[in-house]
C-alpha cells in the first residue's frame, strides 16, 4: 500500500538559520537514502512556500482564484514523501524517521493512505 507523508512545518519569511537548514537536508536524505536503497520510495518533494501558493475554489458555481493557501494555519504544508509500506504500522516507522519541525521542533506529519482512482477504459 502507498503511503502519502504530509510534512507541515511553520514558515517564517527568513526560514531556518543555516546549520539548521543543513541539519534537516541531512536528515531528509538519510531517510530518502534509506528507503531508496529498500527499494519503497515512490516520491518526495519539498514545496515552495506558501506565498507562491493558489488556490482555486468553487463558490455559487463558479470557480475563483486566490493567491496564498487554502487556510490560514500555524502550520503549512513544506513537502511530502510517498512510500510502499506493507501496513500502517510500517507507515507509523517511516514518519518518525522523517524531520517534522524546521523551527524549534514543531510540526507534524500526516500519514494518508493513497487511493487508485480508475483510469478511463479499465
Amino acid at each position: 500500500m502507498r503511503y502519502m507523508f504530509l510534512i507541515y512545518s511553520q514558515e517564517t519569511l527568513e526560514g531556518p538559520p543555516p546549520e539548521e537548514l543543513d541539519g534537516l537536508i541531512h536528515a531528509h536524505r538519510n531517510v530518502m537514502d534509506e528507503a531508496r536503497a529498500r527499494n519503497v520510495l515512490i516520491a518526495v518533494d519539498s514545496l515552495k512556500p506558501t506565498i507562491t501558493s493558489t488556490t482555486v475554489r468553487k463558490i455559487d458555481g463558479k470557480l475563483t482564484t486566490f493567491d496564498g493557501p487554502f487556510a490560514e494555519t500555524k502550520e503549512q504544508l513544506a513537502g511530502y514523501y510517498v512510500i510502499d509500506c506493507r501496513d500502517l504500522d510500517e507507515a507509523i516507522e517511516w514518519a518518525r524517521k522523517i524531520p517534522a519541525g524546521c523551527r524549534g521542533g514543531s510540526g507534524c506529519i500526516e500519514i494518508r493512505p493513497v487511493g487508485d482512482l480508475p483510469v478511463r477504459g479499465e
